[in-house]
């Protein structure tokens, strides 16, 4: 399956400033997107749209208008708009189950950023919203490969989103996950602590089967639920050798979480010798569709030389040709993407 295009919102400006080294820091422990002032879309639906809403379709709404005939909108998030589907929730109790807003009802189901873009595109094709918590865009990734394989003249859009709720965030804080002391994003790696900084964003993408002019080639991916870091290191051998992979990068989802450094060792020890190994979350923070952002990175680096604070060591390579993307989400959920540059 080819990518043609894709866009991201995320917590920095553009890939252009990660070059520089223009990074934007994180505050408390948080990592918020930089949105865009979203000019597609009418201003009568956009101040009625909760973020996680907004981004989504900021991102999608240019690859949709330029390209009408999709065969479909296949997304994947944890959450959707939890912060609107709080608001609703609260809403019932201060107005005693009596007669309520919508508004906040409409945004708050995970499904309501495809629902809207088939809505507002007049797509009536295949729409799905995949909603399995930290491999919700990899199981998207897996339906568009699958209906690309069966359709090769067809186009989808596929993407991944999530937000930072307060609601979601206090949960995952009481549960671990996020650090208790403060990290700047920049020192992320050289915390030896348990928990990670919370980030959000969207990124989506034009699929197809077809080559010509495309970005990219999503090769394989392959998912484990599992927290044995022997399931893992079999789950990744066997991902290369079915594959009879010789990547010249390793893209990991280290999130400086002294827990999950057991399993980002063991992926980069099972590369080939030598094989350069980048990092992204200190640009996106931690979030279950995290990879959706490292998915578009690889694609840049498919074409542009990785910035030094992306690498754990300098490598003056310009481009690359095969990536491996591993991910981790809670010591539970692993996937791995190879990204191919034809």
């Amino acid at each position: 399956m080819y990518i043609h295009e894709h866009i991201c919102i995320s917590p920095q400006p553009g890939f252009d400033d990660l070059l520089s080294g223009n990074l934007q820091p994180s505050v408390n422990n948080q990592l918020h997107a930089i949105e865009p002032a979203y000019t597609g879309i009418p201003p009568g639906l956009l101040r009625r749209m909760g973020k996680a809403v907004r981004m989504g379709i900021g991102a999608a709404l240019p690859i949709i208008q330029k390209h009408p005939q999709l065969a479909g909108i296949i997304l994947g998030t944890a959450n959707g708009g939890m912060e609107d589907c709080i608001k609703f929730l609260n809403q019932i109790i201060d107005y005693e189950e009596g007669i309520l807003a919508p508004g906040n009802f409409v945004q708050s189901t995970p499904n309501a950023i495809a629902g809207h873009l088939g809505l507002m595109s007049r797509n009536r094709c295949y729409n799905i919203t995949h909603v399995h918590r930290g491999l919700a865009f990899e199981n998207a990734l897996l339906d568009a490969l699958l209906l690309c394989g069966e359709n090769a003249s067809e186009s989808y859009l596929l993407g991944g989103v999530d937000e930072i709720s307060d609601y979601n965030f206090n949960i995952d804080f009481l549960a671990g996950w996020y650090k208790k002391e403060t990290v700047a994003n920049t020192a992320l790696y050289e915390s030896r602590t348990p928990g990670s900084i919370a980030g959000e964003g969207t990124a989506m993408f034009l699929v197809n089967q077809q080559p010509a002019n495309a970005l990219g080639r999503i090769k394989a991916v392959n998912m484990l639920h599992s927290s044995s870091n022997t399931a893992v290191t079999d789950f990744i051998v066997g991902f290369l050798n079915t594959n009879a992979i010789q990547p010249d990068l390793i893209i990991t989802g280290e999130n400086g979480d002294s827990r999950l450094l057991p399993f980002y060792h063991t992926a980069r020890n099972l590369m080939p010798p030598g094989t350069p190994v980048a990092r992204f979350k200190h640009l996106s923070g931690e979030y279950p569709s995290a990879s959706a952002f490292g998915l578009w990175l690889a694609i840049e680096l498919l074409n542009h030389p990785a910035p030094s604070h992306l690498l754990t060591a300098p490598v003056t390579q310009k481009g690359y040709e095969n990536i491996i993307l591993y991910n981790c989400y809670k010591g539970e959920q692993h996937s791995i993407i190879w990204i191919s540059k034809k």
